[in-house]
């Protein structure tokens, strides 16, 4: 039995439960299986294979009823239900090939690719992964490069969407507030390679390519890797008061996908613990703001604060540092920037998809308008615990680590947010 079967037994699931399935279509843009890139724990940016299957099918729900909720009201039970993942008999929910990591057929060789971002570079998490991807690109394809930074501009969007197609053969982009802009220069440059990030653009011109991460997956596992830090009093300053937050930077379908996964991998292991939230209105790039908001959360009773909110998320970091408490970090691997003081960071490797996406294009293989997922098993998104204090005991670790396999091995499925 691993550890994560062995957990589940003990939260009340039977080994029918556990193993049991049925059928049940995944979102169109859920992933085959493929071997996960251990890069991620470096935070590196190397590109592994995402995926373009559209449809495969998945376990039912379980009912889940934890040993906190079991022994409670039939409301927390209820409450409990939807938060477990879904276990499947067929331990892999696919197949698919790895894209070579190098340079390819050489389409792109003296190339101008140009990475055009809503936010700004210094958030030592999303835009930088973008920015250490593009810079590889440069020693890998032999491509010239220009970032483009709109630093949440909105009246900048629209000369700045010009200027990439001006000056790019290739456009990489985090579209957020100019999507119609890009979907409309892109008709305009059918010749031009474009791939919008993070997100589905949905461009039914098909001009617009998309790299969607399955942040799900990732936020699951901190969300338990939360709930089981909080509840061990063992750890130097966790309270009994069963409190962990969430700060977001703004109140959108991606924020919300990362908050809804958490909350659900919290409350699998504890269906009666509380997951504060706090939204920053979209001020991604106010220190001072996430900083307020992390510390009321601990006013409150969190011990644990989860940051989902770019730049600003960094005085959430420092919060936590400042109250002696705890906070998980986002997209690039943050567990050093205050050691023993961050438990864990979820990744989204936005360099390596970028990456990946290039050796297509200089393979001269590219799709417009196709859609490449990207969760655990393609190296997309990881929970990455690694740092220079370690402050998670060794048995929450392996059950982190157990679970994380499973995922990525397609035995158990993390739901997906619809907004």
């Amino acid at each position: 039995m691993t550890r994560f079967a062995a957990l589940a037994v003990t939260l009340g699931l039977s080994a029918t439960t556990l193993v049991g399935c049925g059928s049940k279509s995944k979102p169109p843009d859920t992933p085959s299986s493929t071997a996960p890139d251990s890069s991620l724990a470096a935070n590196s940016a190397v590109p592994v294979a995402p995926s373009t299957t559209s449809a495969s099918t998945a376990g039912t729900a379980v009912t889940v009823a934890t040993a906190a909720s079991a022994a409670s009201t039939t409301s927390a039970s209820t409450s409990a239900t939807s938060n477990a993942p879904t276990t499947s008999a067929n331990s892999v929910a696919g197949v698919g090939a790895p894209l070579p990591t190098g340079a390819g057929k050489g389409a792109l060789k003296g190339k101008t690719v140009v990475y055009l971002i809503n936010g700004a570079l210094g958030d030592k998490g999303f835009y930088d992964s973008g920015e250490a991807g593009l810079k590889q690109m440069e020693r890998t394809f032999g491509v010239k490069t220009r970032t483009l930074e709109a630093n949440f501009d909105a009246a900048k969007y629209q000369a700045l969407v010009d200027a990439a197609f001006e000056q790019g053969d290739v456009i990489f982009a985090i579209s957020y507030g100019f999507e119609d802009a890009l979907k409309a220069a892109a008709k305009a440059h059918p010749d031009k390679p474009v791939i919008n990030i993070d997100f589905d653009l949905k461009d039914s011109d098909k001009h617009v390519a998309s790299i969607d991460f399955i942040e799900e997956q990732s936020a699951y596992l901190a969300g338990v890797t939360a709930a089981l830090a909080t509840e061990d009093t063992s750890i130097p300053g966790m309270n009994d008061k069963r409190i962990i937050g969430v700060v977001g930077g703004d109140n959108d379908p991606v924020t919300n996908s990362f908050l809804f996964a958490f909350e659900n991998g919290a409350k699998f292991i504890d269906g009666g613990l509380t997951v504060e939230r706090k939204y920053l209105g979209g001020a991604w790039d106010d220190q001072a703001k996430g900083k307020q908001a992390a510390e009321q959360l601990y006013d409150s009773g969190a011990d644990i604060v989860f940051q989902v909110a770019a730049a600003a998320g960094l005085g959430v970091l420092q919060a936590a540092n400042d109250r002696n408490l705890y906070a998980i970090g986002v997209d690039s691997n943050q567990n050093d920037l205050f050691p023993g003081h961050v438990l864990a960071s979820d990744v989204k490797n936005v360099g390596g998809s970028m990456l990946s996406l290039a050796r297509t294009i200089d393979d001269g293989a590219f799709t417009p308008g196709k859609v490449w997922a990207f969760g655990i098993a393609e190296g997309g998104v990881d929970l990455v615990t690694v740092g220079s204090k370690q402050v998670l005991p060794k048995r929450i670790l392996d059950t982190v680590a157990d679970l994380r396999s499973q995922i990525a091995a397609g035995a158990v499925l993390v739901q997906r947010f619809t907004p």
